[in-house]
């Protein structure tokens, strides 16, 4: 067993460090009395309660939960399908270039895929709003999902499906009662993914967006260009409890989950 030196514990506190202080700071300063965010004056909880008099905050959280949701619905279902064929599919005519077209959002600049969206859109008619932005966040959050739902079906025994075609299910039915079952935690980790990157993303959503389809990080990337508030260190801070209460829930259910599933699979050996 190999010890934990000084130089491990080093690297570890400095690479912690690295990555969370700056959120500790600003969460400290979202709590700031004075409205410069660099000269602290006191605690307050007032920004909080100016922000939740912001309509046009209000407004661009409220698109952007919508954008999210419906786009993550829809990448995990388009998402688990693709991966599916992919691992499922054996060989077939075209195979190689249907992965390539699935993982090349994962390696594609965000402005190159913004932008061909955008001439896309343009170029059919299609007037820029929510429903550009939530095709626009599919499209890029499909093939996380993919990723992620192929990592368990390469890993999956597919004599279980086997066994269940050959006691009457259709192909479908096998999907629906033995493999989605599963999958499910992979698939809600998919969903997770794709929800967090659409809530986080602007550059995509600034070449897609209309007239009263405002996302949240748009609408911060603007006001900081005047100078930061501390409305958005208030903003920010709900922002990271949200993705920490997310990150915990996920984690208990695919641990629970999985406890399930290992207490199911001894169960059915003892039988």
């Amino acid at each position: 067993m190999r010890r934990f030196s000084w130089f491990n514990a080093t690297s570890l506190t400095l690479g912690f460090a690295f990555l969370y202080l700056p959120m500790v700071i600003l969460v400290i300063y979202s709590f700031n009395e004075s409205r410069l965010v660099t000269v602290w004056a006191g605690f307050s909880t007032k920004w909080y309660g100016e922000l939740f008099q912001n309509k046009d905050f209000l407004n661009a959280a409220w698109v952007t939960l919508k954008v999210a949701f419906f786009s993550s619905c829809l990448a995990t279902v388009l998402g688990t399908m693709a991966a599916y064929v992919l691992v499922r599919g054996g060989r077939f005519r075209g195979r190689t270039l249907f992965s390539g077209m699935i993982y090349a959002p994962l390696v594609m600049p965000e402005v190159i895929t913004g932008l061909s969206l955008l001439l896309l859109f343009i170029g059919i008619g299609l007037d820029r709003g929510i429903l550009t932005v939530v095709l626009a966040h599919t499209t890029f959050a499909m093939c996380y999902v993919s990723v992620v739902v192929s990592s368990r079906l390469v890993s999956f025994d597919q004599s279980l499906e086997e066994a269940a075609l050959d006691l009457g299910c259709s192909p479908f039915e096998a999907f629906r009662l033995v493999t989605l079952p599963i999958i499910a935690p992979s698939v809600i980790s998919g969903w997770l993914l794709a929800f967090t990157l659409s809530l986080d993303d602007l550059v995509i959503a600034s070449f897609t967006t209309g007239p009263g389809a405002t996302t949240l990080p748009i609408k911060v990337y603007s006001a900081v260009r005047l100078g930061v508030s501390p409305e958005i260190n208030a903003l920010s801070t709900i922002l990271i409890a949200l993705v920490t209460v997310g990150v915990i829930t996920a984690s208990l259910i695919s641990k629970r989950a999985a406890v399930a599933q290992a207490r199911d699979e001894r169960a059915a050996l003892q039988q």
